[in-house]
Parts: C-alpha cells; sequence; structure tokens
C-alpha cells in the first residue's frame, strides 16, 4: 500500500522539523564557540560575529583559551572520558548480555527472584547509589582511582534487561540443543554462537552503557579530586564555576570538542545499532 501524497508531504515536513530541532543545538554551539564574552551579547546567535576570512583567528584564540582555562588538561579530560566510557560499556556489555542469556536460557533455583531484584534496580535512581557507592570504594581505598569511575558504571539493571528480551527472541533453543548434542560446552556455545548470534544487541547496549558513563557528573563529582583524573563533564564543570570566568564562547568550545566522540561513535555503529534496536521485536 502507497500512503497519499498529502501524508507524504506531512510526513517530510515533520521529519524535517525534527532534524532541525535536533541539528539545532550543535549549529548554535558551533557558532558561539567563535566569540569572544563581548561578541556573545553583541552579535546575531545565528551567524558568526566577524567575517569568515578572519574565522580562523577567532577558532584560534578560543581554542588557547579553552587549553589555558583548563590548564592544559582539557584533552585528557577528554582521553579519561574515552577511556572510562569504553572500558565501563565494554565490561558491563558483556556481563549484561551474559546474565541475560543465563536467565533467558537456563532453568536454575531462585531465577525468579534473581530476576526480581535486578527489575527492581530499574526503579532506583542512579543518584540514590552514589553515596553508598561513595562510602565503599573510600573504605577500601579505592576513591579517587580509575577503578571508581569504571566498576559502578559496569554494572547496568537496563542492560541486563536488554540482553535478556534480546537472549529470549533472537537465540533459538533448538539450534542450543543441537550445539550440545554436538558436543560443544556451554562456554564454547555462548561464545561462538550465542554472541555471533547477538551482535547487533551487543552494540546496543554497548551505546547505551558509553553514552550512560560518558553523561555521569554525580558520580566522578563524588568520586574524583584529581584534576588529571576527572572526565570532560566534570573538568568543565570545574572550569564554569570558577567566579572569574566569563567566556562562554570558550565552554561552547569546550562542549562541542567533549561530543565529537559521541557523535563519531554513533555515526560508526549506526547500521549495528538500528539493527539491534529492531531485533527483539520478532519473536522466532
Amino acid at each position: 500500500m502507497r500512503a497519499s501524497a498529502g501524508i507524504r508531504a506531512l510526513t517530510i515536513c515533520i521529519m524535517v522539523l525534527a532534524l532541525i530541532y535536533f541539528l539545532f543545538p550543535i549549529y548554535w554551539v558551533l557558532i558561539s564557540s567563535t566569540k569572544t564574552p563581548g561578541e556573545m551579547v553583541s552579535s546575531s546567535g545565528l551567524w558568526f560575529a566577524v567575517p569568515l576570512d578572519q574565522l580562523g583567528d577567532s577558532i584560534a584564540r578560543n581554542y588557547q583559551e579553552l587549553l589555558n582555562q583548563t590548564r592544559g588538561y582539557f584533552w585528557q579530560w577528554v582521553g579519561n572520558s574515552v577511556l572510562y566510557s569504553t572500558v565501563a560499556a565494554t565490561i558491563g556489555t558483556i556481563t549484561s548480555v551474559m546474565a541475560g542469556y543465563a536467565t533467558a536460557k537456563f532453568r536454575f533455583r531462585g531465577k525468579g527472584v534473581a530476576i526480581g531484584i535486578v527489575m527492581a534496580a530499574l526503579l532506583m535512581p542512579a543518584a540514590l547509589m552514589t553515596i553508598p557507592q561513595y562510602a565503599i570504594f573510600q573504605s577500601v581505598g579505592l576513591d579517587n582511582t580509575m577503578a571508581s569511575m569504571i566498576i559502578p558504571c559496569c554494572v547496568s539493571p537496563f542492560g541486563f534487561f536488554l540482553g535478556r528480551v534480546y537472549a529470549e527472541t533472537s537465540v533459538p533453543t533448538e539450534l542450543l540443543e543441537a550445539a550440545r548434542i554436538d558436543g560443544a560446552s556451554e562456554s564454547r556455545i555462548f561464545f561462538t554462537i550465542v554472541l555471533r548470534i547477538l551482535a547487533p544487541a551487543l552494540v546496543t547496549i554497548f551505546l547505551f552503557m558509553f553514552v550512560a558513563t560518558w553523561n555521569n557528573f554525580l558520580l566522578p563529582l563524588m568520586m574524583i579530586s584529581s584534576d588529571s583524573l576527572k572526565p570532560i563533564t566534570l573538568g568543565l564543570y570545574g572550569m564554569v564555576s570558577l567566579a572569574t570566568f566569563n567566556e562562554r564562547g570558550v565552554l561552547m568550545m569546550g562542549a562541542l570538542f567533549g561530543v565529537i566522540p559521541l557523535i563519531l561513535i554513533f555515526v560508526f555503529l549506526q547500521r549495528y545499532w538500528q539493527a539491534g534496536l529492531a531485533a527483539g521485536s520478532v519473536k522466532q
């Protein structure tokens, strides 16, 4: 069935409006990142404050000011965010899929209770756990370390939920039984068969956990005190919180550079992510 011309036109209009809605903030940040404090209030917010042939000087000025305001730590903060997010998302994705697969395809005592506890954890705000986590890490001497940022972010009840849904709907029980009849061990079945089937789901869970770790602010605020260990979110917050700070264009440049890794990872993994979103929608 083909939609009518009116429906197609309405759909295109809605999509264009949605595209503008999502891209306009990035455009505004890009424009603002080239301006001085005076130009932020005296020029149009929709275009550059200087001619295009002078744009390079404005960008260089704000970039140098960004490095000065962050005392040279800016790119180290970006690298820390990449490290924390990548390691936490990788470990969390594997453990989430393992736990989801186990509860979806195996029978064991206490299975219903375990699933209920994890599902109940979905109702708890992450901020509620930050102070207890800080107390635990401080008691064992792991506060203000990379481990204090990575370990809490490796646990994701939402990742477990997605892993269980994908394993239930995408992994045929008959395939697992056939592999067992052929003599394959459970570990070999999981790593050579199940992980390949759940590859799109792995990417979906990885992206959710990567973004959640990258955007996490309260946890590093509680755990991290050393400038060299801060993620980009906490680093920029510290820069803005200075009483003498008024370089809003510099802040916009820092925010723009800080979001580029997220944009790149979504672009490169977009195909697998889209497939993963639909992987659990059809029961086989």
